[in-house]
């Protein structure tokens, strides 16, 4: 039943994302509210057919802790599914991701028009002083950077691998930094068509001040995340254990 669910997910998915894209197509005339908006709406939307096809719920932990305005998200990265659900408790996400989605038509257009940041992972020292720009132009006008520190998604309980670029946003930024913690991979694994039953927990850590120097920051921001994550891995894990 579970592989059932999950092919008509899939194809309930991909039919869906088509029909965002069509309706999405007259908000390139629009200001980036437009596009960014329909895209909110398009998460909502994916996670209402997760809850109702495959029985994937969210359990949404410490979202009080988000400061308005103006910050720096750093989140884990195990699944797709963190790329939309985040949409949907932030009110102006930017997310940093990798240059070559800029190239994948419609994705690409929308995710320009809505002030996406791009970067190239193998430019160097240039790539990472035009994203840090870039960033820092859009927390000036109070939207929220997201980052996913390891640069891809890792399986759970992998060994950690983050990258240096989250601590020179932070460095460069002057916003506090929030870390976010999940166990996304459990229920919708990479590069896999399962979507296996259960709830998705997703936790908003203590956010973290600007001020600290970067070795710092960028060694609590990791401690931070991955005890957190294996909190939250261990606890889905144990709740199998019960139901089965």
């Amino acid at each position: 039943m579970t592989a059932v669910r999950s092919l008509a997910f899939n194809a309930l998915f991909y039919l869906v994302l088509l029909a965002y894209f069509l309706v999405a197509l007259p908000t390139l005339l629009m200001p980036r509210w437009g596009i960014l908006r329909l895209a909110q709406h398009w998460a909502r939307t994916n996670l209402r057919l997760l809850r109702i096809v495959c029985r994937i719920g969210v359990d949404w932990r410490g979202l009080e802790k988000i400061p308005r305005g103006t910050v720096l998200v750093g989140a884990k990265h195990q699944s797709t599914w963190e790329t939309f659900a985040l949409l949907t408790v932030l009110a102006e996400p930017t997310f940093i991701l990798k240059r070559e989605l800029l190239w994948i038509p419609f994705y690409g257009w929308f995710a320009r028009h809505a002030g996406m940041i791009p970067v190239d992972r193998g430019g160097g020292k240039a790539a990472l002083v035009a994203m840090t720009a870039r960033a820092r132009e859009a927390l000036d006008h109070g939207r929220q950077i997201v980052v996913f520190p390891e640069g891809t998604r890792r399986p759970a309980g992998a060994e950690p691998r983050y990258k240096i670029g989250i601590a020179h946003l932070y460095a460069q930024g002057g916003a506090p930094c929030v870390p976010i913690a999940l166990n996304s991979w459990l229920f919708w694994p990479r590069r896999k068509f399962m979507r296996y039953p259960g709830t998705i927990a997703v936790e908003v850590l203590d956010p973290i001040a600007p001020g600290l120097p970067m070795d710092a920051f960028f060694a609590r921001l990791q401690q931070d995340i991955e005890t957190a994550t294996a909190r939250l891995l261990a606890e889905a894990e144990a709740a199998r254990q019960r139901d089965s």
